[in-house]
């Protein structure tokens, strides 16, 4: 047996200072995308003119400690405390949540050998800017032009940053790649749910946003989807829920329904066609868990068995060949290498934010209290994230 001494995590944060968004945006959109107020003495950031509590402190001064509520995402607060009580004391924003040079001195210290790196607030701006498509494609160009001058898209060839790129115009979706790609991104960052579009709501796979997908399949790039905001909060409505969503406020029908963007995401990549017209794709899912993928897979196979004349290929068989996901440690994960198989799972550890793993070695037990061998340990925590890093173009 080989033992697992260092690791490339799927998922890791960077808390974004208060800039991220103003230090490169076009003047002409200063007031229609994120801005920050004084209000009762303190900082909050306006979006479209709007306050927005996607993250109730997104300053970020004042923060809980790396993985504060992974007992409490596992199911384990016997005493029934309340998330403010497990959050423990809060300390001040840690240099390495922001400094690059620092954070890879914190990596060392963790044994993690690279990473993905993606956005704490930027994952619910997309969805907080609505349908100011213009506004939001501008956001999302000064946030990029930020991500690059502070972490960089493959620094030291350890840090892989993701640069967010809106789909809603496609000739800006392409023109933002290219810019990603001169720059040496290896994973692009792209939301889930169905496209806000200048007429209305679309596919990710609609025909529109080939020119897109054709430049990502013949540069080689990763697509990641990361869980966040999206079109699909708007459907809580329904129940007579407010559409916006505050973090780590725990509102029992938000988690009930069962509505899902990322599987449905991945539904309508498969069955509208997407990956037969651009077959050599590589797609991973991050903090959006992995419990979706048996019934989706159970879903598409039925399909397939009723209908296979209508496909060109075995949908399940695309998902399988296309598709890494990178599962929550409270996920059943024995399940999940039956149906997927090791070599298309992930470990993401969410460091530093509180419901993920102070320690992302820990998800080493899980997997043994799963049954996965050595083998299929060291695909998950190491191998299977690191491919995803080296672009593969068509």
């Amino acid at each position: 047996m080989t033992e697992i001494t260092t690791v490339f995590d799927a998922d890791n944060h960077y808390y974004e200072p208060l800039d991220a968004f103003t230090r490169y945006i076009e003047p002409e959109f200063k007031h229609r995308c994120m801005q920050w107020a004084e209000v009762n003495g303190r900082q909050m950031l306006l979006v479209g003119g709007k306050i927005n509590r996607f993250i109730p402190n997104p300053t970020f001064d004042m923060l809980s400690a790396p993985g504060s509520l992974e007992q409490y995402f596992r199911g384990r607060n016997p005493k029934g405390d309340s998330v403010k009580d497990l959050f423990g004391e809060l300390l001040p924003c840690d240099p390495a949540y922001r400094d690059r040079e620092i954070r890879l001195k914190t990596m060392d210290s963790l044994n993690i050998e690279g990473a993905l790196f993606f956005p704490t607030l930027a994952v619910g701006m997309e969805q907080a800017l609505g349908d100011d498509l213009p506004a939001s494609q501008a956001a999302f160009r000064a946030f990029n032009r930020w991500l690059d001058e502070d972490w960089g898209f493959a620094y030291e060839d350890r840090i892989f940053s993701t640069p967010y790129i809106v789909l809603s115009d496609v000739d800006n979706a392409v023109a933002e790649l290219e810019w990603a790609l001169d720059r040496d991104a290896r994973v692009v960052l792209v939301g889930t749910g169905p496209v806000r579009t200048d007429e209305g709501l679309k596919s990710p796979a609609d025909p529109r946003f080939d020119p897109f997908w054709a430049r990502v399949q013949e540069s080689g790039v990763t697509i990641v989807y990361h869980g966040g905001a999206n079109a699909y909060y708007d459907l809580i409505t329904m129940w007579g829920e407010k559409s916006e969503m505050e973090a780590h406020k725990f509102e029992p029908l938000r988690q009930a329904l069962s509505h899902d963007a990322v599987a449905d995401t991945f539904a309508a990549l498969i069955l509208h066609g997407l990956m037969d017209r651009f077959p050599n794709i590589r797609f991973a899912t991050v903090e959006t868990g992995a419990n979706w993928v048996r019934p989706l897979l159970k879903r598409l196979s039925k399909i397939y068995g009723q209908t296979p004349s209508m496909f060109t290929n075995n949908p399940v068989e695309q998902f399988k060949q296309n598709v890494w996901v990178s599962p929550f440690y409270e996920d059943d994960l024995d399940l999940l290498r039956d149906t997927l198989g090791a070599d298309r799972l992930m470990m993401g550890s969410d460091w530093p934010h509180t419901e993920g793993m102070a320690d992302p070695f820990t998800f080493i037990t899980d997997l043994t209290e799963a049954g996965f061998s050595s083998d299929e340990q060291q695909l998950i925590m190491y191998d299977n994230c690191k491919s995803l890093t080296v672009r593969r173009p068509a």
